[in-house]
């Protein structure tokens, strides 16, 4: 069993790349924060990757930084001509929606996600 004072330092969010059968995914869970995506980063390196899906569903909170890697993620995408399905929390649906409404158009990209 975890102390409270101890499970209270541990991370409340995560994000991943899984490699799965239906293809890359890039997965975040619970409260996203600037430590959790640095994290990410020194793990997998600042370059989008290219993934087939994004899992956002159980994200509680979501921090500029990681709002803005979600957005290199589908940016990165678009570039290259791909749509990728986002799953989205009601917080995440609110935040890309904001977000991507303020971006200007990428010429020659398929719909965004």
């Amino acid at each position: 069993m975890t102390s409270p004072s101890s499970a209270g330092s541990a991370a409340r969010g995560v994000v991943r790349l899984l490699n799965t059968s239906g293809g890359r995914v890039l997965c975040l869970a619970g409260q996203v924060d600037e430590t959790v995506v640095a994290a990410f980063l020194q793990r997998y390196g600042r370059e989008p990757a290219r993934v087939d899906r994004i899992e956002a569903g159980s994200v509680t909170s979501l921090s500029a930084p990681a709002l803005d890697l979600v957005l290199d993620h589908l940016h990165a995408a678009e570039l290259a001509g791909r749509a990728v399905p986002v799953l989205r929390s009601p917080l995440v649906e609110r935040l890309l929606g904001t977000a991507r409404a303020a971006q200007p158009p990428v010429a020659g990209a398929t719909a965004r996600a």
